[in-house]
């Protein structure tokens, strides 16, 4: 009471918060809270790295097989039958018929290497985005940003764009990691034994099928009394090698797509969705 007259409270500052404040303020909380916890509680880097790891061993495994399996069918392909005294009488490759396949599984290599360099790259963003100091950056950022938000309702578009930014780094690739392996566990995994375990017996099934064709040494008169009986044989068994080739080219182009999806596809289609969410949850819309 001041000279007879009661004092009374302002009304200003005791009426509460406009919902719609309320609800601004506790999702920057939320934000808040789910950084924190991302960067420090509860981190996913680790299994990332360790499910992008065990894609990396799979690419490099697939790899080997390739090149072993390529390595065989080049000695195959090599193969020649040379009897020609005097520069006369008979010189046949028949195993140039194993071509096509030999360039097959070249580009089926060379894929599977392109494979484990991707694998590599997401190894290197993971421990570029799992570092201390871009755990404090993001932080640092996201703090500035809710502050922003929290005292003018509203934060500049740079600030923004920053915050996105820094978000995908730290987070977008150990998540796409992670839901990459889970749908290769869940979708792919079985495919991939099959088709693997196919593409490692496949060697043995051509040095078998073509042991009966050793290196002459002899002269031509031996070589060629050896190799006369024998060439109705030696072209079955190419034939055989040829007709098996259309199961393993089946296996190997199951094989690349694999891979593809998991090292190209999926993981695009994954980053995109992140930056989509985190855009979502950052971006403000503009103001008339």
């Amino acid at each position: 009471m001041e000279n007879g007259r009661i004092l009374r409270p302002d009304r200003a500052s005791t009426m509460p918060l406009p919902k719609p404040l309320l609800l601004q303020r506790a999702y920057l909380l939320l934000i808040a809270v789910l950084v924190f916890v991302g960067c420090w509680v509860a981190p996913i880097d680790a299994p990332a790295r360790a499910q992008v790891n065990d894609g990396l061993k799979r690419a490099l495994t697939t790899f080997a097989a390739a090149r072993a399996l390529g390595a065989v069918v080049s000695v195959a392909q090599g193969t020649q039958v040379d009897a020609t005294p005097g520069g006369v009488g008979v010189s046949f490759a028949p195993g140039q018929a194993l071509k096509p396949l030999n360039e097959l599984i070249e580009q089926f290599a060379a894929v599977m290497l392109a494979a484990s360099v991707s694998f590599g790259i997401q190894l290197v963003l993971l421990s570029i985005g799992a570092h201390h100091l871009m755990s404090y950056l993001v932080c640092a950022v996201a703090l500035a940003w809710i502050v922003w938000r929290w005292r003018r309702g509203s934060s500049p578009r740079w600030l923004q764009s920053a915050l996105i930014g820094l978000l995908l780094v730290r987070f977008a690739v150990p998540l796409a990691a992670v839901a990459n392996e889970g749908l290769y566990r869940v979708f792919m995994a079985n495919d991939y034994q099959v088709a693997l375990s196919g593409i490692e017996k496949s060697p043995t099934a051509v040095v078998d099928a073509t042991q009966e064709a050793p290196v002459a040494q002899e002269g031509w008169r031996d070589r060629i009394e050896r190799w006369l009986p024998k060439l109705p044989n030696l072209k079955a068994t190419y034939d055989q090698i040829l007709k098996s080739a259309s199961d393993w080219a089946e296996r190997i182009v199951k094989l690349i797509a694999l891979f593809v999806l998991q090292t190209i596809v999926l993981p695009l289609v994954f980053l995109f969705a992140a930056w989509r969410l985190a855009r979502a949850a950052i971006r403000e819309p503009l103001r008339k």
